[in-house]
């Protein structure tokens, strides 16, 4: 990365990550319990295969029960201090988070792609699997990975790949084109940076006025971005949808396609930025030909792209395409002819939190933070990672302009589309730094209910690391949740945008995990309740892929806690009759619990004044009766200092370390079979 963006030096000696992981086998000292068990799983897994016990979607021939004490950690821990929970062959689950599997994943197109750990398709099938293996009933549709449109229509991105030019292509009227264009510039062109308006008006009138030449190449790549902005300006201005031939913007996007060179039939971002490279637009250049506004307009060009490929190689789990050190171009800046907060500012900031989100995918010199990779060394090293990637959001946020800051006590007024991207995605670089321990605490608090039937307070036995941690991961899905709903309100949600979605996804399974393994919170139990109903706007508009994350989420949730309004002869996992999928007003009340079952917490005070068909409404009733931890300010989320100084929790560390194992689904799994 440039000299102003890059904080410090990464180990280059350390060899890079095939793009399919393979499974790694510990030596253990030939201890020969371990390969006997290992024998006798199989075995057992043979035969409940055989007998139709096995479920038809797990082709995983390591059970997830791998127990934890097989591969003990490498770090010594205090006599005086005692693991959270033990494991032993009886458990419902021994560790899901440490099986050294990878992830194919079959797509719905049939191709084999990797599936890796940070992805939250990955989180989402883990505590699915975790469920399963105590909760009997739970016959959900699993098709949460890839949405399944119809198979008969021409869902291909190349529409003519087999033809010979020249190609149909149709543009529409120029005043329907200018609109589409606004469109999409008002969701992602002040975030990143491919044409401008001046520029992309210039082109279309020039489409428009004379025969396009499909020989000639400029021409092609002239055409081929026009209708890529008009296939984003579609998909950004269509709120409902139902045709299942692809999404809105779809077609023109098969035109655009159809005008590049046949690369690769499945186009991704990571050969964007292999051509950025060859282009050199990652590093100055010496070209007397061009002037300023050219300069900067390739600066920004490359940092789009390199923020792009950050993002999504980290939400998928893969790889880093470029690394940081290898990148000499200079951050984006303001011309003189443009305001103080114009589009480069805006880059410039989500440009710094998608760099600062890498580094949960890498590894540093003296820094280990590489948050979802194995191996680990020792606890400490865990907690380091984890501090230091919070501290630069903090100091990110401290640098952040007033006017790109949410405004959280002002939320029922007006907001903008870039505040609401930059906000989410600085919620998101908590989230995905800190889940994996929220999913090992609420992994263990499910354990010992099934023991003992009782539902302790969470944070017993766990140091205040451990505890602000988890707290500010669930604290940045709250805010999430209500900067989500109140974008919603005010029709700032793009329903087919890849990023929305995951957003929303990501806290909403966060907010269902500490729902059910938690006592009851009235602010928790509000904001899953409105992040739910996010999704569920979402998916009642015809986003297919949201609408089956959102059954998935709501079936996990009356699984392990039915609803009281169910009656006996209905299963917990059942859909509801009606597409509203979002749990009904009664679920703001706390579950009822068997004589067994005990919850340590008072009884919920009722929301005054409050509708409630108005969940956002609830939830901020409910944020104000209680003292918000983490704190939410004028400026938005803030991560608590505590939290960035606090000293090494070797009495968590087993905790730390499961909860930051290898953090994937099997490489074995068939994805396709998850489409129903």
């Amino acid at each position: 990365m440039s000299r102003f963006m890059l904080s410090r030096p990464i180990n280059l000696d350390r060899p890079r990550r095939a793009p399919i992981a393979k499974r790694k086998t510990k030596c253990l000292g030939g201890n020969g319990r371990y390969l006997v068990q290992l024998e006798t799983r199989l075995k057992e897994y043979e035969k409940g295969h055989n007998n139709g016990a096995g479920r038809q979607e797990s082709l995983d021939v390591t059970p997830l029960e791998y127990q934890h004490q097989q591969d003990p950690p490498a770090t010594t821990l205090s006599g005086n201090s005692e693991p959270p929970t033990t494991t032993n062959e009886d458990d419902i689950d021994g560790n899901p988070l440490t099986e050294k599997i990878a992830h194919l994943v079959l797509s719905p197109e049939g191709d084999k792609r990797y599936i890796g750990n940070s992805s939250s398709a990955s989180l989402g099938k883990k505590f699915l699997d975790f469920v399963r293996s105590f909760k009997t009933g739970l016959d959900i549709g699993e098709d949460f990975i890839t949405p399944a449109y119809n198979s008969c229509s021409n869902f291909s991105i190349r529409a003519n790949a087999h033809q010979a030019k020249p190609f149909t292509t149709s543009l529409p009227p120029f005043p329907f084109a200018k609109r589409l264009y606004a469109a999409q510039y008002s969701y992602i062109g002040t975030i990143f940076s491919f044409t401008s308006p001046e520029t992309f008006e210039k082109n279309i009138r020039e489409m428009y006025d004379r025969e396009v030449d499909f020989t000639n190449k400029s021409d092609c790549l002239r055409y081929c971005q026009i209708f890529i902005i008009l296939a984003f300006g579609q998909m950004y201005s269509i709120n409902q949808w139902t045709s299942y031939d692809g999404p809105p913007g779809f077609e023109y996007f098969q035109q655009a396609m159809n005008l590049l060179p046949a690369i690769h039939e499945q186009p991704s971002t990571g050969l964007a930025l292999r051509m950025a490279v060859l282009l050199g637009l990652h590093q100055e250049v010496s070209d007397d030909t061009l002037d300023d506004h050219a300069r900067e307009h390739r600066r920004r060009l490359w940092w789009s792209v390199y923020s792009l490929d950050r993002i999504l190689c980290v939400k998928s789990g893969n790889s880093l395409t470029i690394a940081d050190e290898d990148i000499g171009v200079f951050p984006p800046s303001r011309l003189s002819d443009e305001p103080d907060l114009g589009p480069a500012a805006v880059l410039f900031h989500y440009t710094e939190l998608s760099r600062i989100l890498g580094r949960i995918m890498k590894s540093e010199l003296h820094v280990n933070a590489d948050v979802y990779r194995t191996p680990r060394t020792t606890a400490y090293n865990l907690v380091s990672s984890v501090q230091s990637i919070l501290a630069e959001l903090t100091q990110w946020q401290s640098n952040l302009p007033h006017a790109l800051q949410c405004d959280f006590t002002k939320l029922d007024s007006g907001i903008s589309r870039q505040c609401v991207s930059m906000f989410l995605h600085y919620s998101q670089c908590i989230n995905m730094t800190v889940r994996p321990l929220v999913f090992n605490v609420v992994r263990i608090c499910l354990q010992n209910h099934e023991k003992t039937g009782e539902w302790p307070d969470w944070k017993e036995g766990l140091q205040q690391s451990t505890v602000l941690a988890v707290e500010t991961c669930v604290a940045a899905a709250r805010n999430s949740a209500a900067v989500m709903a109140t974008a919603a309100k005010q029709n700032l949600i793009a329903t087919y945008g890849y990023m929305d979605g995951e957003h929303a996804f990501s806290a909403a399974i966060i907010l269902v995990m500490i729902n059910i393994a938690f006592p009851y919170n009235l602010r928790d139990r509000a904001a899953m309740v409105l992040a739910l109903d996010v999704l569920n706007g979402m998916a009642e508009k015809g986003n297919l892929h949201i609408r089956s994350l959102h059954r998935l989420l709501l079936s996990l949730y009356h699984t392990v806690i039915p609803s009281p309004t169910e009656s006996g002869d209905k299963p917990a996992s059942a859909a509801p009759e009606h597409e509203h999928m979002s749990p009904p007003p009664a679920d703001l009340a706390p579950p009822e619990t068997s004589p067994t079952e005990h919850r340590p917490e008072s009884q919920p005070i009722q929301l005054p004044h409050v509708s409630v068909d108005d969940p956002l409404a609830a939830f901020l009733a409910a944020q104000q009766s209680t003292s918000p931890i983490p704190m939410s300010g004028d400026s938005g989320f803030i991560v608590p200092e505590e939290l960035l100084s606090f000293e090494n929790p070797m009495g968590d560390a087993i905790l730390w370390e499961e909860g930051y194992g290898t953090f994937d689904v099997g490489m074995d799994f068939d994805w396709a079979q998850w489409n129903s």
